[in-house]
């Protein structure tokens, strides 16, 4: 496949970027679109010039750090995969491929088609996690759980934290990944002790970060590489309310 790369390159944050086009040959449809860029960047480096960055890791798709904007989709047009599963089969020979980063002011670029996403870590800190003492490792049959509410907390829990649905989100909201990690807490005994102070935490640190409100387009769950639900962002707005008027309750 011979093929037209239209590729953003911005040297940090601070700097102002542009699309470079570039032009590969030869390149075999079974080939990764990670593997594509990898022999792209040998052509340049051969040129003696600078790769393109791109983040990457475990290049099976349960990391997230694959994230790009291919074509205009968070991860490419193929549905329900991350950039790294991606193949290059999914083009035609000859085609132009426009390669960018996130746009969404929580995620600043770092150079070229890297972002920081530390935000989405931020949000975790402020209350993602069980902190009260729940004892030693029970076994796996002792603490009764429906069988509904586990499969849905294993769901949510099926969140990499790509951050595709800020991508593709008009407004860079993060309710759907804010809703997943409250979800997968929430609906487990373990969980449900902190999960008034979780979600307000949780939802607080986004809005202080920069996140948009939701759009209530579906954006988010067509372009989630784990087809998180978006009825998580409803059971999420659910708690956040219940936990606010109990909280209105206490204090008057």
């Amino acid at each position: 496949m011979d093929l037209t790369l239209k590729i953003w390159r911005q040297e940090n944050a601070k700097a102002r970027g542009k699309f470079e086009t570039y032009k590969v040959k030869g390149i075999s449809e079974d080939a990764s679109f990670l593997e594509m860029l990898d022999i792209l960047n040998e052509s340049i480096v051969d040129r003696v010039q600078l790769p393109i960055a791109f983040d990457h890791d475990c290049r099976e798709g349960i990391c997230g750090m694959c994230s790009l904007y291919i074509n205009g989709r968070p991860h490419g047009p193929d549905e329900g995969i991350t950039v790294c599963q991606m193949h290059m089969r999914n083009f035609k020979d000859g085609s132009t491929i426009v390669i960018e980063p996130w746009r969404a002011r929580p995620f600043p670029v770092i150079k070229d088609l890297m972002v920081d996403r530390t935000a989405l870590d931020t949000i975790i800190q402020a209350g993602g996690y069980v902190s009260v003492r729940t004892g030693g490792v029970p076994d796996a049959n002792s603490i009764p759980i429906k069988k509904e509410s586990a499969d849905l907390a294993m769901d949510a829990a099926s969140c990499i934290g790509c951050g595709a649905c800020v991508a593709t989100c008009k407004n860079a909201s993060a309710m759907l990944f804010v809703s997943a990690k409250v979800s997968q807490m929430g609906l487990l005994p373990q969980g449900k002790i902190e999960a008034a102070r979780r979600v307000q935490k949780m939802v607080s640190k986004m809005d202080e970060l920069g996140f948009g409100n939701c759009t209530n387009t579906y954006a988010c769950e067509a372009e989630c590489p784990k087809d998180i639900k978006v009825t998580n962002i409803a059971r999420m707005n659910r708690h956040f309310l219940g936990a606010k008027l109990g909280a209105q309750k206490m204090s008057g």
